[in-house]
């Protein structure tokens, strides 16, 4: 099976546990003023590429991420505007021992049916504000399918990290943390909050592509707002990191 992909990569611990393949696929459909990779938007600005030739790609780096307690991670872009692509790379990857895990937004949650769940071990949930103003400033896009497929997920019982980019000015309101902290500590399957300082190291990625950076004036968040936010998530049962 083809898909549209952007690039593969190793990280370590920002993509999952361990040491982590992380394959970024090409095509999304939010527009977030942070994007730190607007080289993901378009399908057609990807490559195609075979499942066969990710997986041979992976087998190269296996038994180094199955030692370093890692594993592979479908990340984008956003994964699920290709859902049969992503579905069958997870799963060659879980039945070959690999931890899977799935970077989304949400948005498209609708098109990762229960098989492909059941085949993800960890899924890294970007939810980009509680408030349906803010996060429509923020994507473009409607908060409510990421909710109700944060829902879903903890009806199903899947393992979640919920990511959120702090950004002064943006998503820092007291009233968006709180909120979106109150909501996570009800769903009762989220591991953990990883709390991300926005910063602005993508500016020369957009002038080299020709796009403007919507947030190159706009500071990365000082200890103070990081603290205050952390304790926001602590005060309502929340793990932060």
């Amino acid at each position: 099976m083809n898909g549209a992909v952007s690039s593969w990569d190793l990280s370590i611990g920002v993509d999952g546990p361990g040491t982590r393949f992380v394959l970024f696929t090409a095509g999304c459909p939010l527009r977030c003023q942070y994007c730190q990779n607007p080289e993901t938007w378009r399908m057609r600005d990807g490559r195609q590429a075979t499942t066969d030739e990710i997986m041979a790609e992976i087998g190269r780096y296996q038994r180094f991420i199955s030692v370093a307690g890692g594993g592979v991670t479908i990340s984008g872009g956003e994964p699920l505007l290709q859902p049969r692509f992503t579905a069958e790379l997870l799963r060659r990857c879980h039945d070959g021992g690999l931890h899977t895990a799935l970077d989304t937004s949400g948005l498209l949650g609708a098109r990762a049916d229960d098989a492909m769940l059941a085949d993800t071990d960890l899924v890294l949930l970007d939810i980009k504000s509680f408030d349906p103003a803010t996060y429509r400033r923020v994507t473009g896009g409607p908060v409510e399918p990421t909710l109700r497929f944060a829902r879903r997920l903890a009806e199903l019982g899947r393992p979640t990290w919920v990511r959120f980019v702090l950004v002064p000015g943006l998503t820092d309101a007291f009233e968006n943390v709180d909120a979106l902290a109150r909501f996570v500590a009800a769903l009762g399957n989220v591991e953990r909050v990883d709390v991300l300082p926005f910063h602005r190291l993508a500016t020369a990625k957009y002038a080299r592509l020709g796009l403007r950076f919507p947030l190159a004036d706009v500071p990365p968040p000082d200890q103070g707002l990081l603290d205050r936010v952390h304790r926001q998530f602590r005060d309502h049962g929340v793990v932060s990191i």
